[in-house]
């Protein structure tokens, strides 16, 4: 096993894996950007180097440098976490060439699976169904009009190179065809550097569905079940359940027989999650494979008790699968919603500021993910996500009433976050049924921004609560009490009402 273990990332993954280092007896490293520097994940790691220049390409996207702390600290291996370099091939060959343990797969595989058009080729020649549409080299925008005037309408313009959403765009008429392909053309030039698209048929009533597996070095491979993640704003998720109220056992077993042969033909290791879209009918289609940890992967540990965190550790350490397919079960229902500093009124604009007061919900089955404490500025360098709150129940409905509860005990003051707008989501009727599709908040809360002008009760009991941390008046003297547990030295918890 490992003694030292660098994490390349920053927040709450970072934490995430220096908890499970910690618990495995492993040492921990911790990298940072100045403005980082008095961030939770660096004082809780055994070690710490400074990479200088908030910028990511000069910080937590700086191979050299990562790769130099590691070396200097004595590293063995490298944790990616999720973002930044996790899915970057070059990063993982840098690692090996160093003589370090890239804690995922090989370089090659996340070359393949990092390019959308060879990796839905791969599926296609292992027998996973993939969505119609063209996956060719040939980019002419003419070729590609009049590739996708075959496929009809709607359909999807994706990046090659792309994910998060850019790089894409919904076709509805042959009219905006032309304009939309080189329209995600150009940003996906500029965000990938590769102005490389195909097309694919627009599905009804789409969700996203995603399965969750691991595979040792020794050729075993197993899937953890599905995670539910449809409900997105800008193509990426912010709510996510398991299981999928959806699917059908005969469902699930064909979905994980298809994701397990997903990572079959290409030879994968570690953990990784491979992504299908599922139509109005509840047919399944390949979508893309991510070669990394997944954001959501508590709620698949809260309903299997599998550490999936532990796994890659142990995986990338040689150790061979001690789990076959028979041993994993789910267990009641998980729920995960990230919390981000960004506003739903206003186009989920990012959000800056110092956090003045930060407080989680604790109580039973609650699970808090965070890297975040009061007194943290929150900068425009990185992703707005500050935490992610997961809660299991012995049903859906169960998790969804005690994540609303948990919701609306979360307190972070100092910047706008999207709380109150994921509690509107889980209140909604077609969410409660679960009648979701990766449309849902464009269908349902197009007009957010509208529906909140005026103060909303959030930011009124928000306000109350921060008057009251922040009296302005003299603080009452209070007598002396030796005893450091009495509750005669704590005001206790005010009680608000509205």
């Amino acid at each position: 096993m490992f003694k030292k273990i660098l994490i390349a990332n920053r927040g709450e993954i970072a934490i995430r894996v220096i908890h499970a280092c910690k618990e495995m007896g492993i040492e921990t490293v911790a990298v940072y950007s100045k403005v980082d520097e008095k961030a939770p994940h660096v004082n809780l790691a055994d070690e710490s180097v400074n990479l200088g220049d908030p910028t990511p390409s000069e910080s937590y996207l700086n191979i050299g440098k990562i790769i130099e702390a590691a070396e200097k600290k004595g590293a063995e291996a490298i944790h990616p976490g999720y973002g930044f370099l996790a899915e970057n091939p070059d990063f993982a060959q840098a690692c090996r060439d160093s003589g370090l343990k890239f804690i995922g797969p090989d370089a090659r595989v996340i070359a393949l699976m990092g390019d959308k058009i060879k990796a839905k080729k791969t599926m296609e020649k292992a027998g996973v169904p993939i969505i119609p549409g063209y996956h060719g080299l040939k980019q002419d925008t003419k070729i590609l009009v009049k590739e996708g005037k075959k496929i009809g309408f709607p359909l999807l313009v994706k990046a090659v190179a792309g994910g998060g959403g850019k790089g894409m765009k919904i076709v509805h008429s042959e009219e905006n065809l032309e304009e939309s392909i080189e329209s995600a053309k150009r940003e996906a030039k500029s965000s990938f550097g590769n102005d490389m698209v195909f097309l694919e048929r627009y599905l009804d009533k789409p969700r996203h569905i995603e399965f969750q597996i691991l595979a040792d070095e020794h050729g075993n491979i197993i899937h953890l079940f599905e995670r539910e993640c449809s409900i997105q704003r800008r193509h990426q998720k912010i709510i996510e359940e398991t299981p999928s109220p959806v699917m059908t056992k005969d469902l699930r077993k064909e979905m994980g027989e298809a994701a397990v042969k997903a990572a079959e033909a290409v030879g994968y290791t570690n953990a990784g999650t491979i992504e299908f879209m599922v139509d109005g009918n509840l047919n399944y289609y390949f979508m893309e494979m991510n070669t990394r940890l997944q954001v959501e992967h508590p709620i698949t540990e809260m309903t299997t008790g599998v550490d999936i965190v532990k796994r890659q550790i142990k995986i990338a350490a040689g150790k061979e699968l001690d789990l076959t397919q028979k041993d994993v079960h789910q267990r009641g229902h998980a729920l995960e919603c990230r919390i981000y500093a960004e506003d739903p009124a206003h186009g989920f604009l990012p959000s800056v500021g110092v956090l003045e007061k930060v407080e989680m919900p604790l109580g039973p089955n609650i699970r808090n993910d965070a890297g975040i404490e009061t007194g943290l500025e929150i900068t425009p360098y990185y992703d707005p996500m500050l935490a992610k709150l997961i809660v299991g129940g012995e049903n859906r409905e169960e998790s969804i009433n005690k994540m609303i509860w948990a919701l609306s005990r979360y307190v972070i003051l100092g910047v706008t976050t999207n709380i109150p707008f994921l509690k509107r989501v889980l209140k909604h009727e077609a969410f409660r049924r679960g009648n979701i599709t990766t449309h849902f908040i464009d269908t349902y809360f197009k007009d957010w921004g509208e529906q909140q002008k005026g103060l909303p009760l959030d930011a009124i009991i928000g306000l109350a609560i921060y008057n009251a941390l922040h009296p302005k008046r003299e603080e009452v003297v209070r007598y002396k009490e030796p005893d450091p547990h009495s509750p005669w030295k704590h005001t206790g918890r005010w009680r608000i009402g509205v």
